[in-house]
């Protein structure tokens, strides 16, 4: 069980795996306003930052799950440098379908969506590990100016319809039956640090794997990516972190 490798390549020197700089997961942190003790749950959770760090921060407990068996070792030995490893676990596995065995105060899923098919199968999901007065945690894309058809498939996405305005996407949570009572917002730079911070990875990548079969592929993404992403991504995607409470 694992994630597509190009992943696995492209963000090998990720600690943040979405377009989120450490400051502004320090800043969703302190906006949640965290308690020392507070249990979290977070599904596809990566190299583990988030949990890691609001543990050292906010004293935090939580369990992190994800598919790429190189990111939860780097979850591991993150939590091990940071002093949280007696606080927070990460496991190797399938997020879709997870439910805790003991309800959580915060359940999350930042950036990985597809886990549930989508936002709504998510938040269902997310709910059903969630204590009652918790709060779930959605990290998700949304438009950030209309784009066409063409641009939206520029910025990897299957169709204008994948994401919506931000206002829409708000107003979704609310047709849900949740209340928005907070959000941290991607910006350009952050988005800068997420895709750019790819390239020099795929750079050394390829200097130090010649003979991999991997290698057309990667260099065919180095060659495309920063003109791509320059003219999509960077000027059409939002991205950002919403905390929902249920009505």
């Amino acid at each position: 069980m694992d994630i597509p490798r190009i992943f696995n390549i492209t963000e090998s020197a990720h600690r943040i795996h979405n377009p989120f700089t450490p400051e502004k997961l320090a800043t969703l942190g302190t906006a949640l306003r965290l308690e020392p003790g507070t249990r979290m749950l977070d599904l596809g959770s990566g190299s583990g930052e988030m949990l890691c760090t609001w543990a050292r921060n906010h004293g935090v407990i939580g369990t992190g799950i994800d598919m790429s068996q190189l990111f939860i070792e780097q979850a591991k030995l993150r939590a091990e440098a940071l002093g949280v490893a007696d606080r927070v676990t990460f496991i190797h596995g399938d997020a879709a379908g997870y439910v805790s065995d003991k309800n959580v105060d915060v359940a999350a899923c930042v950036g990985a969506t597809w886990i549930g098919g989508g936002v709504v199968g998510t938040i269902e999901l997310l709910a059903r590990s969630l204590s009652p007065g918790g709060i779930i945690l959605v990290g998700e894309p949304y438009w950030r100016q209309l784009p066409t058809e063409d641009i939206a498939k520029g910025c990897h996405a299957n169709s204008i319809s994948d994401f919506l305005m931000l206002p829409e996407l708000l107003a979704s949570f609310g047709n849900l039956a949740y209340d928005v009572v907070e959000m941290v917002l991607a910006d350009q730079d952050s988005w800068d640090r997420y895709e750019a911070a790819k390239w020099l990875t795929m750079r050394r990548w390829l200097e130090a794997n010649p003979a991999d079969e991997f290698v057309e592929e990667v260099r065919a993404q180095l060659t495309s990516e920063p003109v791509r992403y320059a003219s999509y991504t960077r000027e059409y995607l939002g991205w950002g972190v919403f905390a929902l409470m249920p009505r």
